[in-house]
Protein backbone atom coordinates (compact mmCIF):
# COMPACT_ATOMS: atom_id res chain seq x y z
CA UNK A 1 0.00 0.00 0.00
CA UNK A 2 2.24 2.80 -1.10
CA UNK A 3 1.54 6.29 -2.29
CA UNK A 4 -2.56 7.59 -2.78
CA UNK A 5 -4.75 4.58 -2.02
CA UNK A 6 -7.85 3.46 -4.42
CA UNK A 7 -10.69 6.24 -3.66
CA UNK A 8 -13.70 5.09 -3.28
CA UNK A 9 -17.26 5.82 -4.58
CA UNK A 10 -19.99 7.98 -3.00
CA UNK A 11 -21.71 5.44 -1.08
CA UNK A 12 -19.20 3.01 -1.24
CA UNK A 13 -18.34 0.80 1.43
CA UNK A 14 -14.61 -0.91 1.96
CA UNK A 15 -14.31 -3.83 2.67
CA UNK A 16 -11.26 -5.82 4.29
CA UNK A 17 -10.28 -9.04 5.42
CA UNK A 18 -7.81 -9.65 8.24
CA UNK A 19 -5.91 -12.77 8.79
CA UNK A 20 -5.57 -14.14 12.52
CA UNK A 21 -1.85 -14.68 13.84
CA UNK A 22 0.15 -17.33 15.36
CA UNK A 23 3.13 -17.42 16.86
CA UNK A 24 5.01 -20.81 16.09
CA UNK A 25 7.85 -19.91 18.10
CA UNK A 26 7.86 -17.05 20.87
CA UNK A 27 10.68 -16.60 22.91
CA UNK A 28 9.96 -14.40 25.94
CA UNK A 29 12.70 -12.34 27.65
CA UNK A 30 13.45 -10.64 30.97
CA UNK A 31 10.97 -7.22 31.23
CA UNK A 32 12.54 -4.07 29.78
CA UNK A 33 12.73 -0.44 31.61
CA UNK A 34 9.89 0.46 29.51
CA UNK A 35 7.80 -2.60 31.32
CA UNK A 36 7.47 -4.97 28.03
CA UNK A 37 9.12 -7.72 27.47
CA UNK A 38 12.29 -8.12 25.34
CA UNK A 39 10.01 -10.57 22.04
CA UNK A 40 12.05 -12.60 20.08
CA UNK A 41 9.50 -14.06 17.88
CA UNK A 42 7.99 -15.94 14.29
CA UNK A 43 4.48 -14.62 12.97
CA UNK A 44 2.31 -16.65 10.70
CA UNK A 45 -0.90 -15.36 9.48
CA UNK A 46 -3.55 -18.20 8.81
CA UNK A 47 -6.61 -18.19 7.35
CA UNK A 48 -9.22 -17.49 9.99
CA UNK A 49 -10.02 -14.02 9.18
CA UNK A 50 -12.31 -11.20 10.43
CA UNK A 51 -13.78 -8.35 7.76
CA UNK A 52 -13.71 -5.16 8.74
CA UNK A 53 -16.46 -2.51 6.37
CA UNK A 54 -16.01 0.98 5.99
CA UNK A 55 -18.59 3.66 5.07
CA UNK A 56 -18.95 7.44 5.80
CA UNK A 57 -21.32 7.81 8.79
CA UNK A 58 -22.78 11.24 7.82
CA UNK A 59 -24.25 10.07 4.07
CA UNK A 60 -27.43 8.85 6.02
CA UNK A 61 -29.17 11.32 8.65
CA UNK A 62 -26.09 10.70 11.45
CA UNK A 63 -23.06 13.10 11.90
CA UNK A 64 -19.80 12.86 11.18
CA UNK A 65 -18.14 10.42 13.94
CA UNK A 66 -17.02 6.92 14.81
CA UNK A 67 -19.31 4.08 14.64
CA UNK A 68 -18.62 0.30 15.74
CA UNK A 69 -20.98 -1.98 14.76
CA UNK A 70 -20.27 -6.06 15.40
CA UNK A 71 -21.16 -9.41 14.50
CA UNK A 72 -20.04 -12.84 15.29
CA UNK A 73 -17.42 -13.80 17.79
CA UNK A 74 -17.87 -11.35 20.98
CA UNK A 75 -20.63 -9.82 19.78
CA UNK A 76 -22.33 -7.76 22.98
CA UNK A 77 -19.24 -8.27 24.32
CA UNK A 78 -17.09 -6.14 23.00
CA UNK A 79 -16.52 -2.31 23.30
CA UNK A 80 -17.86 -0.02 20.67
CA UNK A 81 -16.12 2.58 21.49
CA UNK A 82 -12.35 3.96 22.21
CA UNK A 83 -11.70 0.83 24.30
CA UNK A 84 -11.73 -0.92 20.62
CA UNK A 85 -8.10 -0.99 18.61
CA UNK A 86 -10.46 -0.63 15.56
CA UNK A 87 -12.28 2.96 16.63
CA UNK A 88 -8.52 3.83 17.46
CA UNK A 89 -7.43 2.96 14.47
CA UNK A 90 -9.90 5.12 12.68
CA UNK A 91 -9.38 7.57 15.00
CA UNK A 92 -5.58 7.88 13.86
CA UNK A 93 -5.43 7.73 10.51
CA UNK A 94 -7.94 10.87 10.72
CA UNK A 95 -5.39 12.63 12.79
CA UNK A 96 -2.82 12.09 10.85
CA UNK A 97 -4.57 13.06 7.38
CA UNK A 98 -5.40 16.06 9.40
CA UNK A 99 -9.76 15.46 8.85
CA UNK A 100 -12.29 14.46 10.75
CA UNK A 101 -13.62 11.04 11.49
CA UNK A 102 -16.51 10.22 9.72
CA UNK A 103 -16.80 6.76 9.72
CA UNK A 104 -19.15 3.37 10.10
CA UNK A 105 -17.30 0.43 11.15
CA UNK A 106 -18.70 -3.28 10.93
CA UNK A 107 -16.13 -5.90 12.20
CA UNK A 108 -17.67 -9.33 11.30
CA UNK A 109 -15.53 -11.52 13.49
CA UNK A 110 -14.73 -14.77 13.05
CA UNK A 111 -11.36 -15.05 14.67
CA UNK A 112 -11.73 -16.16 18.10
CA UNK A 113 -11.78 -13.69 21.03
CA UNK A 114 -9.04 -13.03 23.59
CA UNK A 115 -7.35 -16.26 22.55
CA UNK A 116 -4.28 -15.02 21.67
CA UNK A 117 -5.11 -15.11 18.06
CA UNK A 118 -4.26 -11.27 17.70
CA UNK A 119 -8.11 -10.88 16.59
CA UNK A 120 -8.09 -6.98 18.10
CA UNK A 121 -5.24 -6.34 16.12
CA UNK A 122 -6.44 -7.45 13.14
CA UNK A 123 -9.43 -5.26 13.04
CA UNK A 124 -7.13 -3.06 13.63
CA UNK A 125 -5.41 -3.46 10.70
CA UNK A 126 -8.33 -3.72 9.02
CA UNK A 127 -9.21 -0.58 10.08
CA UNK A 128 -6.32 1.25 9.15
CA UNK A 129 -6.41 0.59 5.62
CA UNK A 130 -10.27 0.86 5.27
CA UNK A 131 -10.34 4.29 6.68
CA UNK A 132 -7.15 5.31 4.48
CA UNK A 133 -8.99 3.91 1.01
CA UNK A 134 -12.37 5.78 2.65
CA UNK A 135 -10.99 8.92 3.21
CA UNK A 136 -8.59 8.78 0.04
CA UNK A 137 -5.45 9.46 2.47
CA UNK A 138 -2.19 9.11 1.34
CA UNK A 139 0.13 7.06 2.86
CA UNK A 140 3.14 5.21 2.08
CA UNK A 141 3.86 1.26 4.00
CA UNK A 142 7.17 2.87 6.09
CA UNK A 143 4.15 5.54 7.67
CA UNK A 144 1.29 2.94 7.93
CA UNK A 145 3.35 0.07 9.39
CA UNK A 146 4.16 3.03 12.35
CA UNK A 147 0.88 4.01 12.92
CA UNK A 148 0.24 0.53 13.47
CA UNK A 149 3.09 -0.24 15.94
CA UNK A 150 1.75 2.94 18.05
CA UNK A 151 -1.76 1.01 18.48
CA UNK A 152 -0.41 -2.56 19.58
CA UNK A 153 2.77 -4.82 18.83
CA UNK A 154 0.65 -7.18 16.43
CA UNK A 155 -0.89 -4.63 14.63
CA UNK A 156 2.14 -4.29 12.07
CA UNK A 157 2.26 -8.12 11.35
CA UNK A 158 -1.12 -7.83 11.10
CA UNK A 159 -1.45 -5.31 7.90
CA UNK A 160 1.35 -7.90 6.45
CA UNK A 161 0.86 -11.50 7.51
CA UNK A 162 2.61 -13.94 5.93
CA UNK A 163 5.58 -15.23 8.09
CA UNK A 164 8.11 -13.30 9.42
CA UNK A 165 10.30 -12.99 12.61
CA UNK A 166 9.07 -10.31 15.38
CA UNK A 167 11.70 -8.71 17.62
CA UNK A 168 12.10 -5.18 19.69
CA UNK A 169 8.07 -6.05 21.10
CA UNK A 170 7.09 -7.87 18.25
CA UNK A 171 6.94 -4.68 16.50
CA UNK A 172 10.37 -4.87 14.34
CA UNK A 173 9.52 -7.57 11.15
CA UNK A 174 11.74 -9.40 9.38
CA UNK A 175 9.85 -11.00 6.73
CA UNK A 176 10.42 -15.15 5.74
CA UNK A 177 9.88 -16.44 2.49
CA UNK A 178 7.64 -19.51 4.04
CA UNK A 179 7.92 -22.42 1.19
CA UNK A 180 4.98 -24.57 1.92
CA UNK A 181 1.27 -24.64 4.12
CA UNK A 182 1.08 -25.72 6.96
CA UNK A 183 -2.48 -27.54 8.38
CA UNK A 184 -3.89 -26.63 11.97
CA UNK A 185 -6.68 -27.55 13.93
CA UNK A 186 -7.71 -24.48 16.16
CA UNK A 187 -9.22 -24.89 19.26
CA UNK A 188 -10.74 -22.56 21.89
CA UNK A 189 -11.79 -22.59 25.71
CA UNK A 190 -14.55 -21.15 27.52
CA UNK A 191 -11.79 -19.40 30.16
CA UNK A 192 -9.55 -15.97 29.38
CA UNK A 193 -5.62 -15.43 30.28
CA UNK A 194 -5.17 -11.21 30.47
CA UNK A 195 -1.63 -11.29 28.69
CA UNK A 196 -0.24 -8.85 31.08
CA UNK A 197 -1.55 -11.44 33.61
CA UNK A 198 0.51 -14.42 31.90
CA UNK A 199 3.40 -12.35 31.41
CA UNK A 200 3.21 -11.86 34.74
CA UNK A 201 3.33 -15.32 35.35
CA UNK A 202 6.01 -15.90 33.40
CA UNK A 203 8.28 -13.84 35.63
CA UNK A 204 7.02 -15.95 38.36
CA UNK A 205 7.95 -18.87 37.37
CA UNK A 206 11.39 -18.16 36.37
CA UNK A 207 11.86 -16.54 40.12
CA UNK A 208 11.34 -20.79 40.64
CA UNK A 209 13.59 -21.50 38.13
CA UNK A 210 10.86 -22.65 35.66
CA UNK A 211 11.33 -21.51 32.07
CA UNK A 212 14.12 -19.94 30.12
CA UNK A 213 14.24 -17.54 27.18
CA UNK A 214 14.20 -18.96 24.05
CA UNK A 215 16.03 -16.36 21.77
CA UNK A 216 16.46 -18.15 19.05
CA UNK A 217 14.54 -18.63 15.85
CA UNK A 218 17.06 -19.94 13.10
CA UNK A 219 16.08 -23.08 13.26
CA UNK A 220 12.20 -22.96 12.99
CA UNK A 221 13.11 -19.85 10.06
CA UNK A 222 15.23 -22.40 7.77
CA UNK A 223 12.30 -24.80 8.56
CA UNK A 224 9.94 -22.73 7.02
CA UNK A 225 12.30 -21.50 4.18
CA UNK A 226 13.02 -24.81 3.09
CA UNK A 227 9.22 -25.97 3.43
CA UNK A 228 9.62 -28.74 6.44
CA UNK A 229 7.33 -31.54 6.49
CA UNK A 230 4.53 -31.30 9.49
CA UNK A 231 6.49 -33.59 11.24
CA UNK A 232 9.66 -31.76 11.23
CA UNK A 233 8.08 -28.32 11.87
CA UNK A 234 6.12 -30.11 15.35
CA UNK A 235 9.65 -30.61 16.81
CA UNK A 236 10.27 -26.43 16.62
CA UNK A 237 7.59 -25.16 17.81
CA UNK A 238 8.43 -22.82 20.75
CA UNK A 239 6.00 -20.78 23.58
CA UNK A 240 7.96 -19.41 26.34
CA UNK A 241 4.59 -18.48 27.82
CA UNK A 242 3.08 -22.35 27.74
CA UNK A 243 3.88 -23.12 31.23
CA UNK A 244 2.43 -19.88 32.55
CA UNK A 245 -0.59 -20.34 30.34
CA UNK A 246 -1.09 -23.47 31.70
CA UNK A 247 -0.51 -22.28 35.46
CA UNK A 248 -3.08 -19.98 35.40
CA UNK A 249 -5.60 -22.72 33.31
CA UNK A 250 -4.80 -26.30 34.33
CA UNK A 251 -7.46 -27.58 32.23
CA UNK A 252 -5.65 -26.76 28.87
CA UNK A 253 -3.24 -29.51 29.70
CA UNK A 254 -6.11 -31.36 29.33
CA UNK A 255 -7.41 -30.42 26.27
CA UNK A 256 -3.65 -30.36 24.73
CA UNK A 257 -2.59 -34.03 26.03
CA UNK A 258 -6.59 -35.01 24.20
CA UNK A 259 -5.49 -33.66 21.30
CA UNK A 260 -2.00 -35.71 21.18
CA UNK A 261 -3.66 -38.49 21.58
CA UNK A 262 -6.20 -38.18 19.12
CA UNK A 263 -3.16 -37.83 16.87
CA UNK A 264 -1.76 -34.47 16.51
CA UNK A 265 1.98 -34.12 15.81
CA UNK A 266 1.90 -31.35 18.25
CA UNK A 267 0.28 -29.33 20.34
CA UNK A 268 0.96 -25.91 21.00
CA UNK A 269 -0.73 -22.89 23.10
CA UNK A 270 -1.21 -20.02 21.06
CA UNK A 271 0.39 -16.86 22.18
CA UNK A 272 -1.07 -16.36 26.04
CA UNK A 273 -3.80 -18.33 25.54
CA UNK A 274 -5.70 -20.13 26.12
CA UNK A 275 -6.37 -20.95 22.18
CA UNK A 276 -4.50 -24.29 21.54
CA UNK A 277 -3.26 -25.28 18.08
CA UNK A 278 -2.85 -28.99 17.17
CA UNK A 279 -0.66 -29.11 14.17
CA UNK A 280 -1.75 -32.11 11.53
CA UNK A 281 0.05 -34.29 8.80
CA UNK A 282 -2.07 -32.09 5.73
CA UNK A 283 -5.56 -31.19 5.29
CA UNK A 284 -7.14 -34.61 4.86
CA UNK A 285 -5.81 -35.12 8.61
CA UNK A 286 -6.98 -31.76 10.28
CA UNK A 287 -10.39 -32.36 9.30
CA UNK A 288 -10.31 -35.89 10.75
CA UNK A 289 -8.02 -34.26 14.23
CA UNK A 290 -11.18 -31.81 13.88
CA UNK A 291 -14.05 -34.04 14.40
CA UNK A 292 -12.28 -36.25 16.73
CA UNK A 293 -11.31 -33.57 18.90
CA UNK A 294 -15.08 -32.39 18.64
CA UNK A 295 -16.14 -35.94 19.85
CA UNK A 296 -13.72 -35.83 22.65
CA UNK A 297 -14.89 -32.73 24.45
CA UNK A 298 -13.02 -30.03 26.31
CA UNK A 299 -13.35 -27.82 23.92
CA UNK A 300 -15.30 -24.45 23.42
CA UNK A 301 -15.23 -24.33 19.28
CA UNK A 302 -12.60 -26.00 17.01
CA UNK A 303 -11.72 -24.45 13.42
CA UNK A 304 -9.79 -25.47 10.72
CA UNK A 305 -7.19 -23.66 9.55
CA UNK A 306 -3.67 -23.32 7.62
CA UNK A 307 -1.01 -21.00 6.79
CA UNK A 308 0.48 -19.08 5.43
CA UNK A 309 -1.88 -16.36 4.11
CA UNK A 310 -0.92 -13.00 3.16
CA UNK A 311 -2.55 -9.88 5.14
CA UNK A 312 -4.08 -6.97 3.37
CA UNK A 313 -1.57 -4.61 2.89
CA UNK A 314 0.82 -7.38 1.40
Amino acid sequence: MTGQTAPAQPGAQISIDVPAKINPHLGVGDPRADGYHALSTVYQAISLHDTVTAQRRSEGNGEPGIEITISGEGAGTLPTDEANLAYKAAKLIALYAGIEPDVKLHLNKRIPVAGGLAGGSADAAGALIACARLWEVEIGDAELERLAAGLGSDVPFCLKGGTAIGSGRGEKLTPVNAKGTWHWVVATTDTQISTPDCYKEVDRLREDGIGRYSSDVDPLVRAFESGASADELARLLINDMEAAAVSLRPQLASLMHGGLEEGALAAHVSGSGPTVLFLATDVKHAVALARRIRMRGGAKSVHLAHGPVNGPAA
